[in-house]
């Protein structure tokens, strides 16, 4: 069983910073990516960020250079530290975890956390 607890959210002013964090308990599964989406009303859930076990990470455009994602496959955490925040940013974001079976089996199956809601206005 997968399960992905998130934390961090809030109200953050524009130019402010905030950290997500999500952790992932795994039992009987392998973490093979770890990341964070968002979504609006409406719309999409988009990717903010992601990264595989060996720690290449892939970042959305409107986020290179502002957010930053990092992880322990040890304690299966992910952090993302989110600055120079704009109104655009608001949203719920999701950690999703991408999990292979321990074992032979190559088949990959897909979590999602609650969500936690950043909201960025002043």
């Amino acid at each position: 069983q997968v399960h992905l607890v998130e934390s961090g959210g809030g109200l953050v002013e524009p130019g402010g910073s905030l950290m997500l964090s999500c952790a992932a308990s795994v039992k009987g599964y392998i973490i093979s990516v770890m990341g964070w989406y968002r979504q609006v009303p409406g719309k999409s859930r988009d990717l903010v960020a992601s990264m595989r076990a060996d720690g290449d990470a892939t970042y959305g455009d409107s986020v290179k250079g502002r957010f930053s994602i990092s992880r322990d496959n040890a304690q299966n955490t992910v952090t993302l530290v989110m600055n120079n925040l704009k109104s655009e940013d608001t949203a719920t974001y999701f950690c999703k975890a991408v999990v292979t079976p321990v074992g032979p089996s190559l088949r990959l199956s897909t979590y999602w956390g609650q969500g936690t809601q950043v909201t960025v206005s002043s």
